[in-house]
């Protein structure tokens, strides 16, 4: 095994070198946020900067225009690093994917350098993916349908928080929407004439909120209301409403989704209405998460003198299609500290995003990315760990 020390340290330089590039980048990014599948100006520039750093690039993959394959190396193993790119509609990068996205490019392009150096042809790749569409739970999901994560060993990336945490739990995600129908009638001449759609709509969701009770404390269960009638005086015929259901396993997920689907139905019942079930898109698996893996990031952490934060990983959780990625290859999804007290999915976060705590983090990420990639790159028993730890959970 080569000397691991100069070769981090020699990625290290390399990631100083670039930072001013990369703040002016995701700065850029802020400024000019792209929604889910339109990130077209987002996806070109971080192409263009991985293509003058040496990767091959491949465009439009996945059927999707704005998602792209970045290759460095040869062989096996094939490290990933994943870059998000989506914004917020109405708040931009509220959930940092500036930072994110940006960090993944620039540990790729800081880790050209060392490894065109020492990686022997054949002995490893560098993979840097292009990933769109996070905030519609899509674009990683239609990646492992076309076979893009296919050979992959480990993948990452980092995400903007307020805290820094190495292990985060994601809960899987179904989205249902129920449609309900009934018949029309004045309301006031003719009640007895209608069948009204909306209170199945608002039985349901009485149900739903008797049922919290008895479920699990990972459960979420949360909806509205996206049609309720067109005026007070006509008894509604159609009503639809759209619901969110998380569990942190498949199991307790598709128990709950039939459980949340029969407050449906019997709403439908009590009222007369009939109902459509339908399931919208391609769930959201749970994260699974991978010790082995967070272990070598850790001690990426510590050898750039950072401490990780005491969070439980279960707490304040969400869903992502990173977790999708998660069930298929060893994935982690640390978490980089731009500020305490600012939450994601908000003006003030995407604010901090582009200040010197932002550029912070987003260095932060980089660089543990980085070292990250070497030891697995260059340690064949740090990547057998982590694939024993995958293959045994």
């Amino acid at each position: 095994m080569q000397d691991l020390s100069m070769i981090k340290t020699g990625f290290l330089r390399e990631a100083e070198a670039v930072s001013q590039r990369l703040t002016r980048l995701s700065d850029d990014f802020y400024r000019n946020p792209e929604v889910g599948l339109k990130e077209v100006r987002t996806s070109a520039s971080m192409q263009e900067f991985l293509n003058s750093a040496g990767f091959s690039v491949e465009a439009g993959v996945a059927g999707m225009d704005t998602a792209f394959s970045a290759v460095l190396g040869s062989g096996r193993p094939v490290v990933a690093l994943l870059a998000e790119m989506d914004a917020l509609p109405g708040i931009g990068h509220g959930c940092g994917h500036n930072i994110a996205g940006v960090a993944s490019i620039g540990a790729g392009a800081a880790l050209s350098v060392v490894l065109k150096r020492h990686l022997l042809p054949g002995k490893g790749t560098l993979l840097v993916l292009g990933t769109p569409a996070e905030e519609l739970g899509r674009g990683k999901i239609e990646m492992i349908k076309a076979g893009v994560f296919d050979g992959v060993d480990a993948a990452m990336m980092v995400h903007g928080s307020s805290r820094r945490t190495v292990v985060k739990h994601f809960l899987g995600l179904i989205r249902l929407n129920f449609t309900f129908r009934g018949r029309s009638s004045h309301a006031s001449a003719y009640p007895e004439e209608g069948i009204n759609a909306l209170d199945a709509v608002i039985q349901t969701f009485n149900a739903i909120s008797a049922l919290r009770q008895q479920l699990r404390s990972d459960v979420r269960v949360h909806g509205i209301i996206t049609e309720g009638g067109k005026a007070p005086n006509i008894i509604p015929e159609l009503a639809r409403a759209s619901f969110y259901v998380r569990a942190n396993d498949l199991k307790e997920l598709e128990s709950v989704k039939k459980r949340v689907s029969n407050c449906a139905e019997g709403a439908a019942i009590a009222t007369g209405c009939t109902v459509e079930v339908e399931e919208e898109g391609d769930l959201n698996a749970p994260m699974k998460i991978n010790e082995a893996f967070a272990a070598v990031y850790r001690g990426s952490l510590v050898a750039l003198s950072l401490k990780e934060d005491p969070q439980p990983p279960e707490k304040n959780v969400g869903s992502s299609d990173i977790g999708n990625v998660s069930q298929i290859v060893p994935t982690i999804h640390p978490h980089v500290p731009i500020r305490e007290g600012i939450n994601i999915h908000t003006t003030e976060f995407a604010n901090a995003t582009i200040t010197g705590d932002g550029h912070r983090a987003l260095m932060e990420g980089v660089k543990a990315l980085g070292l990250t990639a070497i030891e697995l790159l260059f340690n064949p028993e740090a990547m057998e760990r982590v694939k024993r730890d995958f293959a045994a959970d």
